[in-house]
């Protein structure tokens, strides 16, 4: 199927498939609503979620973009992930009837995404796609994705030898210790990029993909600060300035509340330096095209 559907612009589905109002963003009850306004929110991993490091090294828990897919979605709308990784963007939107389409420059996490949404038996499609973010816009119409929704690299995190200080002493020393995780060598790879290049690279990315959201369309990215040679990276803010360059709107900062998947962790700064663990905790920064 995925040789079949890569002509531009795709052939798939971006309209409603269900009865709701026209004036309603989502097909949530009000119960389920109001569930969602608290700005923390805490997911949790099951079977099927990618937790193997040696497979991808940041993968999220599918019940992440479930849950953005129902707020910001309804069913047989489309969802774009524009840094796919694993699929579980594409996995989520499967489960809820969404048509989804995802990018990597990686082969391989392409083929292992298209594997996971693999045989669809459903009315609606997913499809990873090989191809850089910067490309996205020429694959879609204009006005016809719901949904972005993404955990892109987060800038040079990964490019450096892993020290586990995040981990108990003596747990430090594992199969991973000081092996560089990064995702590619590739120069267009966040994940390669200082700070001030990956923040124009983001803008210039999210920029092409304005155009081919729906007016109101949502984008909702998830990042995490960090620590760089000893001070603190804090590259929400880069990511917000970015969007709202590319002419995004920021709509809510929800925090992802990780403590529930975090255990023995280590003691950091004690007893003359307090540091806050940034395992605990990352964001879910809010976006969408303002008419």
């Amino acid at each position: 199927m995925s040789g079949q559907m890569t002509s531009k612009p795709l052939k798939i589905g971006y309209t409603r498939t269900c009865d709701c109002p026209p004036k309603h963003i989502n097909c949530l009850t009000a119960k389920e609503w109001m569930l969602s306004q608290i700005a923390i929110w805490e997911f949790f991993y099951e079977k099927r979620d990618i937790r193997d490091k040696n497979v991808h090294p940041a993968a999220y828990p599918i019940s992440l973009p479930t849950k953005c897919i129902k707020l910001f979605t309804h069913q047989g709308e489309l969802v774009l992930d524009p840094f796919v990784g694993s699929g579980t963007t594409l996995v989520a939107a499967k489960d809820l009837g969404r048509n989804a389409v995802g990018f990597d420059l990686m082969a391989d996490y392409v083929e292992l995404a298209n594997t996971r949404v693999s045989p669809n038996l459903t009315s609606s499609t997913q499809l990873a796609i090989q191809d850089d973010a910067m490309k996205v816009q020429e694959y879609f119409d204009n006005d016809t994705v719901s949904l972005c929704v993404t955990s892109p690299p987060y800038a040079n995190l990964l490019n450096r030898k892993r020290k586990n200080k995040s981990m108990r002493g003596d747990l430090r020393e594992n199969e991973h210790y000081l092996e560089v995780q990064q995702y590619s060598k590739d120069p267009r790879d966040l994940g390669t990029m200082n700070v001030e290049r990956y923040s124009d690279t983001l803008r210039k990315i999210f920029g092409r993909i304005l155009p081919i959201l729906k007016p109101r369309g949502h984008c909702v990215i998830n990042i995490s600060d960090y620590w760089w040679k000893g001070k603190r990276v804090p590259i929400h803010i880069n990511v917000v300035e970015a969007l709202q360059k590319a002419g995004y709107e920021l709509r809510n900062t929800i925090i992802w509340d990780r403590r529930n998947i975090v255990n023995k962790v280590g003691i950091f700064g004690w007893p003359s330096n307090f540091i806050t663990l940034t395992t605990t905790f990352e964001y879910l920064l809010h976006f969408w095209k303002p008419e």
